[in-house]
Parts: structure tokens; sequence; C-alpha cells
């Protein structure tokens, strides 16, 4: 059910305003003011305030300011008198939703609310890529902003877990192309036999089982944007394939002749170095060249530090229960604040649903961290002796880590820095478990 938070101090409006959301469906909370409405919004999670601008002690501008530090999903709009329509327009320049005029027609505002919610709807996938304060994260967001307004290819270098496919669909959806589809190839989620046909398409016949044409990756994105994650795992043989795709805006389909041409803007993403690839002969550099066009680098969250607090509440309220009173003790904050965080955000976001998961509401103290240790008998079980060769122990460290993280191949990647298809051929290479015996995020 959705959640509004209704701040009046004209007892008349909240009651007729309650009253209607309420026949709507909406579960809805009241307060006189705006120091009142921030107690209960940091008790539950809205979707939707509605606040006066005019109440005595926080007015409406501090109290919409305090939600959007708090959770950037939760659309605001403004009630003002008419003699506050410029200081309301102001608002929507920081931040705002929307504004109406008292005295307020309903259907009006309920058309208004529609509009903010599809909006709302439409970018909640990009929140999280636009939490924190650090100076490190505004500085790179900022950046991702100025790359956006151009049509240039863009690189993004990041460690596992720090949002880099959030970080993309920010910039198309601040681009000229945000009209236009924004579509997303994990390049280690395919076999390389595949490969090619997922992101070029295959005409009907090309191979055993292609009973009919299918478009690619590239022909899907013409006109918008195409994400192509984690490219430092595209297999040698299709590379001169991409960089032709991407050179002239062209590419065969599998079984054609016929060249298909795109208006496409790509955005890459690699966790780990690309010039270090390209030293070790597993990347062209002519490739290289060409998808670094605009670089850019997320830090990890052990560098932003201040943002966790931040990024931890918003996780709470995303994960809790409606109508729970869940909340994170001022212990715990700090304890997530000495952690090192190796998966990152990703990382974090999975223990505070775990922490929300396991807890009985309230308050959550800084016995949540025990549920993420590995057990004493996983970590006893390495060994490390002379002679014992380089092999022996990459696959004891790759067994115990994956026993650690009760058999999840992706989050084992993020701990051991290497990529899920490094994961995945290491398994079979040391004849560990088969595939189905591991899950894989």
């Amino acid at each position: 059910m959705k959640r509004l938070l209704i701040a009046d101090d004209d007892a008349g409006m909240r009651a007729a305003l309650e009253t209607r959301f309420v026949q709507r469906g909406w579960l809805v909370d009241v307060a006189a003011n705006g120091t009142e409405a921030l107690s209960k919004f940091r008790q539950h999670a809205y979707c939707l305030v509605i606040t006066d601008i005019r109440m005595p002690g926080r007015d409406g501008f501090e109290l919409m300011r305090a939600v959007q530090a708090a959770s950037p999903r939760t659309a605001v709009i403004l009630l003002t008198a008419y003699g506050c329509v410029p200081d309301a327009v102001d608002a929507i320049r920081n931040g705002a939703c929307d504004y109406l005029v008292k005295p307020v027609c309903f259907e009006q505002l309920e058309h208004a609310v529609d509009h903010v919610l599809c909006r709302a709807q439409a970018e909640s996938k990009d929140t999280e890529a636009l939490i924190g304060h650090s100076a490190i994260w505004q500085q790179t967001l900022e950046r991702a902003r100025q790359a956006a307004t151009s049509d240039a290819d863009i690189l993004i270098e990041a460690e596992s877990g720090t949002g880099k496919e959030l970080v993309a669909r920010m910039i198309h959806r601040l681009s000229a192309r945000k009209t236009g589809p924004f579509v997303a190839l994990n390049c280690t989620a395919f076999p390389e036999s595949l490969l090619e046909s997922e992101l070029f398409g295959h005409a009907k016949g090309a191979f055993t089982g292609a009973v009919g044409a299918r478009p690619g990756k590239f022909e899907m994105a013409n006109g918008g944007t195409l994400l192509l994650d984690e490219v430092g795992e595209m297999p040698l043989p299709l590379q001169p394939k991409l960089l032709r795709a991407l050179q002239e805006r062209e590419f065969d389909k599998l079984g054609s002749d016929h060249t298909v041409r795109v208006d496409i803007r790509v955005i890459a993403t690699t966790n780990r170095p690309l010039q270090t690839a390209v030293a070790e002969n597993r990347f062209r550099a002519d490739l290289f060249y060409r998808l670094n066009v605009v670089p850019l680098a997320l830090p990890p969250l052990r560098e932003r530090v201040e943002d966790i607090s931040e990024l931890a509440g918003h996780f709470v309220r995303l994960y809790a229960p409606p109508r729970s009173n869940v909340r994170l003790s001022e212990e715990l904050i700090v304890q997530l604040k000495q952690q090192s965080w190796p998966g990152n955000v990703r990382e974090l976001s999975n223990f505070i649903r775990r922490a929300v998961a396991l807890s009985h509401g309230g308050e959550i103290g800084v016995e949540a961290l025990h549920h993420s240790q590995p057990t004493t008998a996983s970590t006893r079980g390495l060994e490390c002796r002379p002679g014992l060769s380089l092999g022996d122990m990459e696959r004891q460290l790759l067994a115990m880590t994956l026993e650690a993280t009760d058999g999840n191949r992706s989050r084992a990647a993020e701990m051991l820095g290497v990529s899920l298809r490094t994961v995945r051929n290491k398994i079979r290479e040391y004849g560990l478990p088969p595939r189905s015996s591991y899950v894989h995020d």
C-alpha cells in the first residue's frame, strides 16, 4: 500500500486531504508542522510528502530539504498561498516535484500526485546513484552530469558493487537520448558462442536453432544508449567486430550480409583496469582507446565513508515493512563506517536487507554484524605451507570463499576481485562442485 505524509497547520485541510486519499487506498499520516512531520518521516517509508510552505517552527522548505537528504526517492509536493508562488517556483528549481496554490482542488492535486509518482517510478532505478554528499562522490556525479551533455562514448572503471549501471542509467536520463531506449548487456552472462548473436542479432537459419531472425542489443538500442557491462571480459575474437561497430556504428547480423546502421551512445563498464588487460594482451589497445573517450572512475565505498550512514538509512527505508519502526543504532552505524566493504554499496545493501529480515522490529544493534562473519571453520581451512603450489592455494581460497558466501558466485567474485566468468572457469578448472551447486547472485 502506498504511504503518504501530509503536513499542514490547518486542521481542516489535513482532515479533508486525509479522508480523500484514504478513500483512494492510501495509507495516510498527518502532521501539524514540519517538526512533527519530520519525526514521522524518520519512522516510516513514504513515497510522497504533501506539505504546506508556511507553518510554525520548521516550515515546508526545511521539511523538503530534510526529506530530500534522507530519501531522494520520496516525492514532495508543496501547497502555497498565492503570495508565496515565487518561493514555490524557486523550490521547484531546488528539487520539489510540484506546487499547487491554495485553495486546492482535490482533482488537481490528484492529477499532480499521479504525475510525480509516474516520474519518480521512471527514475527510481537511478536513485542509489545519487545518494551521498561526500566531496569525492559529488565530484564524481558532477563529472557524470557533464559527460551526459555530450554524445561521446564513456568508459566507467570501478570495483564491483559501486553502482556502475546506476550511474550509466543516470547519464542516459540526463542526456539528449533520454526518450530513447536504455539497453544493457552483461558481457559475462553469455558464452562466447552466443555473445555475438546477443550483440548483433542473427538471421533466420544462421545457426542450429535459429528458427527466426532476432535483433541484437546494438539494434535494440538504436536512438538511445547501449550499456556494455564488464566489457573487459569480451572474448578476443569478438573484439574486432565490436571495434568496427563502435567506429562505424554499423554491423552485420550473423548469417546475413545486410549491414545495419544504428545511432547509439555506448557506455562501457569494467571492474578491472583495462590498461592492464591491454598490457597482458587480453584486450585490444585500439578498442580500449575507442571506448575510453570519456573516462569515469567511481570511488569504492571505503573512500566515501561519510556516505555510509545515508546509504544505510536509505536501505532501511527500502527494505523495512511499511508499518515497522526499524532503525539502526548509533553504535551499529559507527561500526559500519569501520568495515572495509569489499563488495561496496551492493554489499552494504545486502547487509541491511539481511539485518532487517532477521530483526524483530525496533532498533538494530551491532549484533547484526555477527550474521555476516565467515565461520571460524572456513577461515581455518586455508592451508599455507612451503611447497604448496599456487594452484592449490587458489583452489583452497576459492572453495573457502564460496563456503563463506553460501555458494554465491557473484559475491565470491566481488570478494576475490575477479569477474564472475573467472569464478565459473576456476570452478570447472579445479573440479569444484558443478555449476548447479552455486547461485548466481
